[in-house]
């Protein structure tokens, strides 16, 4: 894979690569002060997606055949269930070691439920029903937006994989031509988990005890993410359970109670049907082609007599 990954690159997918890596974090930073920062970061997140268009292709293997509809599903079910799986565990274990971080993550997400509570006694929907709805669909539609766009992250990931294993294929000369290099996309994938973690503490200042919680909580998740990545091959497959997995949080946290758990359990019962029409259908071909092999087998003896 790190082959693929590190194939030779123009100058302008080389810059595009820097800008959504190292160009992003500055507008994180900058978040901080300038409301247009963070306008500019979402606009960076919107044309990340052309370039995932250019860089998904050096995931895959030259051997690998097209999948199916439905093995492309199973794909997406079960790299959603294992991200899910995990993150419920990462979270259990910052709960417990990470004690300031979680009571000021749970502090936040408990202010921004009450900013976005929407009273429709505050609207005078009998004589402005249009305007209450786009009031509605503001305080909803811009979490989602911005939960999209979170998927659109793991371009940035994959960009800086790309960028790490092209340093280090200059640094390390020797090692790199040796044929080892299993260990180089491991360093690469813990380095993006880390900055993973640094960028979501990158928008606003806060004490040390709460930074390392998240550092290390987001780092955890990001490094799941990205092992599912390199699992599937798939940087959209990847793009999608991550947009999915924040829009749910989000509708838990502020509009519908455990709607990650809900949508888990409906992924989990589509992944069983999926997985069982696959299995299904491997039989029928192994048959088929058992009956082949017969008829040509036969065919074979008949010519010989």
């Amino acid at each position: 894979m790190t082959t693929n990954l590190t194939r030779p690159i123009s100058k302008k997918l080389l810059f595009s690569i820097l800008v959504v890596t190292i160009g992003a974090e500055v507008l994180l930073y900058l978040t901080r002060y300038s409301s247009m920062a963070g306008t500019l970061y979402d606009a960076l997140m919107v044309s990340s997606f052309f370039i995932g268009l250019k860089l998904y292709r050096r995931l895959g293997r030259p051997e690998d055949k097209a999948k199916t509809k439905r093995q492309l599903m199973l794909q997406f079910t079960g790299a959603f269930l294992i991200f899910s799986l995990g993150s419920t565990l990462n979270n259990v274990y910052s709960t417990f070691i990470f004690q300031d971080f979680s009571d000021d993550y749970d502090q936040y997400v408990q202010d921004y439920a009450d900013m976005q509570a929407y009273d429709p006694g505050d609207v005078q929907t009998t004589t402005e029903p249009v305007w209450a709805f786009f009031e509605k669909v503001d305080l909803v539609g811009y979490d989602i937006f911005a939960d999209i766009l979170a998927g659109l992250e793991e371009v940035w990931r994959l960009a800086y994989i790309i960028f790490f294993l092209m340093i280090f294929k200059r640094i390390f000369r020797k090692r790199w031509e040796s044929g080892r290099r299993d260990l180089f996309l491991m360093a690469a994938l813990f380095l993006t988990s880390i900055l993973f973690g640094i960028d979501h503490t990158l928008a606003a200042e806060q004490p040390w005890s709460i930074k390392i919680g998240a550092i290390i909580t987001f780092a955890n998740m990001g490094l799941l993410l990205g092992f599912i990545l390199l699992w599937t091959r798939n940087l959209w497959v990847i793009v999608l359970v991550h947009a999915l997995y924040d829009i749910t949080a989000t509708l838990s946290w502020y509009y519908v109670e455990y709607a990650v758990e809900r949508f888990a359990i409906i992924i989990f019962g589509v992944h069983l049907i999926l997985f069982t029409l696959e299995k299904v259908h491997q039989r029928r071909l192994n048959r088929e082609m058992q009956t082949i092999e017969l008829q040509q087998t036969a065919e074979v003896f008949q010519n010989a007599e």
